[in-house]
């Protein structure tokens, strides 16, 4: 949660919290509802702005305005009965849950090219009606003169935090932690084109993506368009408020991502990222075989790492396509036919960043995992035969005893490693410089003992194929992962099966050949 310490944001959570302990809710059943106040009182507040804008313009005019008036300013149309004032000053004899349901409905049915129909929540009859109330004008205390539409998207994103957060394992499916998502964002730079996160949960990629172009200059809504996938109905609607909390226009899907390619994105996208499920099983390999999607291969093992891996590459556009994604660490030291995968993608030099970050990042599992980082331009350059190689693990904030994250200045020093690493220019807007400095003398790429390393793909063969950054920048200390050692003990342990059926047929066909020489000289 990148804004952890922010007042106004743990002011709500906590408020909405102490409600929530007062019913018999869980916190699955509450999440939601309260996300879906918190985008109905940014609509509302985006709305106002826009109602001002617009009253003048037509002032004159005989022409009223129009729902489309309001969709050219990229604001949602918001009718009267789904206004928060109209909400709030209900008398509490109301019926309020059918109230706040009417709200939701009328903006799906104003707003029909804004891809909300049936996204917004309507479970507001389990939420009981003091709550509500209490929640809606906990909610109206922002103060609309002192926050800006940014100050939404952060309380936003920082509820999806809070409830990821206390949904333990079930949270992973839909929030990326803050920090991953704005490292890979400023490593990739995504500032045009199309941009794809096939695995998109709540849509933080996206969010972060659109940030990034508006800080560089640009415009999020005309220079850069996006696609998502997600298998999970509730994950769905999710992002597509998330988007649209934060005013940002996208073409977000309900389908399995290993099954179908619903976007047609194959070498067609400027830009792909993602968290997907780490080690996920239990796919369907038949249902994929052939599909070009995976051009190495489908991996022989029960593990669905290396059919994501290969759904990046060749989500790609060629020859300028990239990709920045989370992945297990385990995957960037696995044997077997996954290694035959990843010795492919770096004979084919794609492979262009690896990351290594440390254990408790994630809201809901202690792991440690690694950021890919592949681009499809690399080959037209003098780095074509390396990769650089950062061990982050012992960079880090500590948020409390069990979580950490990257502060702005770590983020944009790993980040800045990397832009040296490609001759570009380094930023300063975070405070990075005397960490650079230190290490990096003038500003430019040096390999440093226990942090980066850029290692040829010859030197890459003589470890393996492996992409463990622990393996070239000199650490030696592994921090023990017993998923990740669960994962390489069962490949192993199937592999020496393999061997030893191999061996026992070898010895049948020695015996038998040994009996027909005998036969043949009694």
């Amino acid at each position: 949660m990148a804004v952890m310490n922010s007042t106004i944001e743990k002011k709500l959570w906590d408020a909405a919290d102490a409600l929530r302990t007062n019913s018999r809710l869980k916190s699955s059943e509450y999440a939601t509802p309260v996300l879906g106040l918190i985008f109905l009182r940014f609509a509302d507040y985006r709305f106002t702005l826009a109602k001002e804008r617009i009253d003048k313009q037509f002032e004159n005019s005989r022409r009223q305005p129009s729902n489309i008036d309001y969709q050219r300013l990229g604001v949602l149309y918001i009718p009267d009965e789904s206004r928060y004032s109209y909400l709030l000053n209900l008398p509490e004899s109301e019926d309020i849950q059918k109230a706040v349901i009417t709200a939701m409905k009328g903006i799906e049915e104003e707003n029909p090219n804004a891809d909300l129909k049936d996204a917004l929540p309507k479970q507001y009859t389990r939420i009981p009606k003091e709550i509500l109330i209490s929640l809606l004008k906990t909610f109206s205390e922002i103060d609309m003169e002192e926050h800006n539409g940014d100050t939404f998207g952060a309380i936003y994103e920082y509820f999806l935090g809070k409830f990821a957060l206390s949904e333990g394992q079930k949270g992973g499916e839909f929030f990326t932690p803050n920090s991953l998502v704005r490292l890979i964002v400023e490593i990739l730079e995504p500032n045009h084109g199309l941009l794809l996160d096939p695995a998109c949960g709540s849509g933080g990629m996206f969010v972060q993506s659109a940030k990034f172009v508006n800080r560089h200059s640009g415009n999020s809504e005309s220079d850069i368009s996006i696609y998502g996938q997600e298998n999970i109905l509730d994950t769905v609607k999710l992002c597509k408020m998330n988007l649209a909390v934060h005013g940002i226009q996208g073409d977000i899907k309900l389908f399995n991502t290993y099954y179908q390619n619903v976007h047609g994105c194959y070498n067609r996208m400027n830009y792909v990222m993602a968290n997907p499920p780490f080690n996920a099983k239990g796919v369907d390999k038949e249902r994929i075989k052939g599909d070009k999607r995976y051009p190495f291969g489908i991996p022989s093992n029960d593990n669905a790492n290396y059919l994501w891996i290969q759904e990046f590459y060749s989500a790609m556009k060629p020859g300028e396509g990239k990709a920045g994604f989370v992945m297990a660490n385990s995957a960037a030291d696995a044997k077997g036919s996954e290694l035959e995968i990843r010795k492919q993608l770096i004979q084919k030099q794609v492979v262009d960043v690896m990351i290594s970050i440390g254990s408790n990042f994630f809201y809901t599992v202690t792991l440690p995992c690694a950021l890919w980082f592949f681009d499809n331009h690399k080959t037209n350059h003098d780095r074509k035969d390396t990769v650089l190689f950062i061990d982050a693990r012992n960079t880090f904030t500590q948020i409390d005893r069990a979580h950490r994250e990257f502060s702005d200045q770590q983020i944009e020093y790993l980040a800045n490693i990397v832009r040296m690493y490609h001759n570009k220019d380094v930023e300063n807007t975070a405070g990075s410089s005397e960490l650079l400095h230190e290490q990096f003398p003038g500003g430019i790429y040096q390999d440093v003992p226990g942090l980066c390393k850029v290692a040829t793909i010859e030197e890459i063969e003589t470890q393996g194929w492996s992409l463990n950054p622990g393996r070239y920048v000199g650490t030696q200390t592994e921090e023990f992962d017993e998923e990740d050692f669960w994962e390489v003990f069962t490949a192993l342990n199937a592999e020496l099966q393999k061997l030893n059926n191999q061996s026992q047929q070898l010895e049948r066909t020695i015996e038998e050949n040994f009996q027909l020489l005998v036969g043949g000289n009694a």
